[in-house]
């Protein structure tokens, strides 16, 4: 009899799904509940305060109003049915509806995918919170113009149309999965499409009134400066995070990621006050954010000696691209996403081939594939997340125009958009 009793423990022990759940590492949990935060604080308050301390007064209150607007948007999307679209199924471009409002999230058992250790409920709103933060980046291209329902409408079509299957393709089973394209942290789901988006609706809607001059200077350089160190401290999350254990792999990305912010920042510095003589606040926080997203989608394959070359790249080709897009071209990206996102994104998408791989600038990186090789994969990667983005950005912002008038009028535009499309003042006179 107890010999019978022991059999049916053993059996009970390997066939109750909660018994695998006890192979959730309480370490690797306790890193990504902390991550899941620190992203978060990344869109609230970090960009919120970087945006709005960016724009006029008389426009602080609405980009604080988008970036929470959609943080709510996009939290409840992701839980009807982003989550689902984006990691179940094996389809090229999205996934299926066996997730649809969370109904088949295990309570208690392990993950999908990579990330084994920790529960799913966890990983559901860890990647809750990139999808929350990649529209409300490109809200910096349409700052102080675009109408709050315009605005709403098409964030949650862009996040249907564009993010979803971006994130599906990369990180869920689909197209570039197959292909082999590496991004640890959003290189190409978050920087490239959102770079590319903000360009789109930039030269959709056209510049702002003044635009290129003088009077469309940042209101509050101190609330610049408050944003990006939220920044900076919430993207440990973003990419350690993304290691999805509390080891080696998350300790490295920190590292790495540090130093590319560092350096980016004293490299872009260093370059504006060669051009223009003074070094500003507002230049040393822009590079560092510049350096942050170049890092991003290498921080798990490059070493510290590869940090240090993507932040100096970072630092100067961003600075330039920023020069480039509204001095040269006269596009009117408000608060260059395109320049430091976009063009930081895909430049550590493409490099990580060569400083990601072993023997190469890349002490400590754990790459093991041939340079040439990735690097193919990489710019095919590429090519079909910014012909995706180009095409699906540009069919939400006319879809969104069909249905509600894109921007303000010019008087409205005057006037600011706190008072006439929230009736409320940053400041009081």
């Amino acid at each position: 009899m107890k010999l019978l009793n022991l059999c049916l423990i053993l059996l009970a022990t390997v066939s109750s799904p909660a018994i695998f759940a006890s192979e959730i590492n309480s370490g690797d949990t306790a890193w990504i509940l902390t991550s899941t935060a620190l992203v978060l604080l990344m869109t609230l308050p970090g960009l919120a305060l970087f945006y709005g301390g960016l724009v006029r007064t008389k426009n602080v209150l609405s980009v604080l109003m988008q970036c929470f607007a959609i943080a709510c948007i996009v939290s409840v999307l992701w839980v009807l049915y982003g989550y689902s679209l984006s990691f179940y199924g094996e389809g090229n471009f999205f996934g299926n509806g066996d997730a649809l409002f969370l109904s088949n999230v295990a309570r208690d058992g392990l993950s999908v995918g990579y990330a084994t250790s920790i529960p799913e409920s966890l990983f559901v709103i860890f990647q809750m919170t990139f999808a929350i933060i990649t529209p409300a980046l490109v809200v910096g291209a349409f700052a102080e113009r675009m109408k709050f329902p315009a605005m709403c409408l098409f964030s949650a079509l862009w996040l249907t149309l564009v993010y979803i299957p971006a994130c599906h393709m990369v990180w869920g089973g689909g197209l570039l999965t197959d292909w082999g394209v590496v991004d640890l942290a959003g290189g190409l789901v978050v920087h490239a499409t959102c770079g590319v988006a903000a360009l789109v609706v930039a030269m959709v809607l056209g510049p702002r009134k003044g635009f290129p001059g003088p009077s469309l200077v940042p209101h509050n350089r101190p609330m610049v400066v408050m944003g990006a160190a939220f920044l900076w401290v919430g993207w440990f999350g973003f990419n350690a995070g993304s290691a999805w254990t509390a080891g080696t792999d998350a300790g490295m990305a920190m590292l790495v990621t540090h130093i590319s912010a560092a350096v980016g920042a004293l490299t872009w510095m260093t370059a504006e006050w060669f051009k223009t003589g003074k070094p500003t606040v507002v230049g040393i926080a822009t590079g560092m954010v510049a350096g942050l997203a170049t890092i991003t989608p290498a921080s798990g394959t490059v070493g510290p000696q590869g940090a240090l070359l993507i932040g100096f790249l970072a630092g100067s080709v961003c600075f330039y691209a920023t020069q480039l897009i509204k001095g040269t071209l006269k596009i009117d990206d408000s608060l260059d996403v395109f320049p430091v996102h976009g063009v930081g994104g895909i430049m550590g998408i493409l490099l990580l081939s060569f400083l990601g791989t072993k023997g190469i600038l890349s002490v400590g990186s754990s790459g093991d594939f041939n340079p040439i090789t990735q690097f193919i994969i990489q710019l095919k990667g590429v090519g079909v997340i910014v012909l995706w983005t180009v095409i699906f950005t540009w069919i939400a912002i006319k879809a969104t125009s069909l249905i509600t008038s894109l921007r303000v009028g010019e008087e409205d535009e005057s006037e600011g958009l706190d008072l006439i499309e929230h009736n409320e003042t940053g400041y009081q006179n």
